[in-house]
């Protein structure tokens, strides 16, 4: 019970962290916005912004899904060869 408290707590955090430096990278990818394409106070903006966000995010869950995959196969393999 102890391992599963700690590892909810751990991933817990892990998002806490996570949504700070998504709030952080947002603030930053907003600014380069208005830096290229001026204000981004216009819908069309907007809704690209939010498209490349969202690709960008996509792209992100899929290869950190394919790398905690590849982790976890490994990991049983190395347990495998040890015993």
């Amino acid at each position: 019970m102890k391992t599963e408290i700690i590892d909810r707590l751990s991933t817990l955090m892990s998002a806490a962290f996570g949504f700070v430096a998504a709030l952080a990278w947002n603030e930053a990818i907003q600014s380069l916005f208005r830096e290229f394409f001026g204000t981004a106070e216009t819908s069309a903006l907007k809704l690209v912004y939010a498209i490349a966000v969202t690709v960008i995010a996509v792209i992100a869950i899929v290869w950190i899904g394919k790398v905690s995959e590849k982790t976890k196969k490994f990991g049983s393999l190395k347990r495998k060869t040890l015993k």
